[in-house]
């Protein structure tokens, strides 16, 4: 059990604390063996890419850390919503490589982490209050954080499996519809 929580938050959130310790290793092994081609590949315009998401969760890292830190450092913090559609709307997350996001969303990561591993028991109570939802605790916007990395895992699976194996299958396609 972490400092992080009280006996009655551990056994959720520490699935949810180890899902984020595990994205990193998760995202340099599925991307390990990828095609070039595949990492800036969009099944509609309105799709991101694979590379696109990389961005997208090397900022979105830096907002959530910076959530993180308010919301033990602030008394209930008025956080703004962040628009992802804006952002891609503005072209950050097709303008960066993919390599350089996937490094910056780790490093950002990994001081998100140890920033958490140092906070003192029942810090996953404290609150912040989102100009969208309202009040949350930062034990509920941990375990969004978790299920936003498991979207995103699944959404760079399914582009990857689009594009690299499902053209290839021959007549095992009819048994599968990858959904990017």
């Amino acid at each position: 059990m972490t400092p992080l929580m009280r006996p009655d938050d551990a056994p959720q959130l520490e699935r949810a604390l180890a899902l984020l310790e595990k994205t990193p290793q998760l995202l340099k092994t599925l991307l390990a063996e990828l095609q070039e081609d595949t990492l800036g590949w969009k099944p509609s315009p309105k799709r991101w890419s694979i590379g696109e998401i990389l961005a997208h969760l090397a900022e979105l890292e830096q907002v959530y850390g910076q959530r993180v830190q308010r919301i033990v450092t602030e008394d209930v913090p008025a956080l703004e919503a962040y628009d992802q559609n804006a952002a891609a709307a503005e072209g950050r997350y097709s303008r960066p490589d993919p390599e350089e996001s996937l490094a910056s969303f780790i490093e950002r990561r990994e001081g998100t982490l140890a920033f958490l591993s140092m906070l003192p028991p029942g810090a996953a109570a404290r609150t912040g209050k989102h100009s969208e939802i309202g009040s949350f605790t930062l034990s509920e916007m941990l375990h969004e954080l978790a299920s936003h990395d498991l979207g995103h895992l699944r959404q760079i699976a399914e582009l990857y499996r689009a594009r690299e194996f499902h053209p290839h299958s021959g007549p095992f396609r009819k048994y599968s519809n990858p959904q990017p």
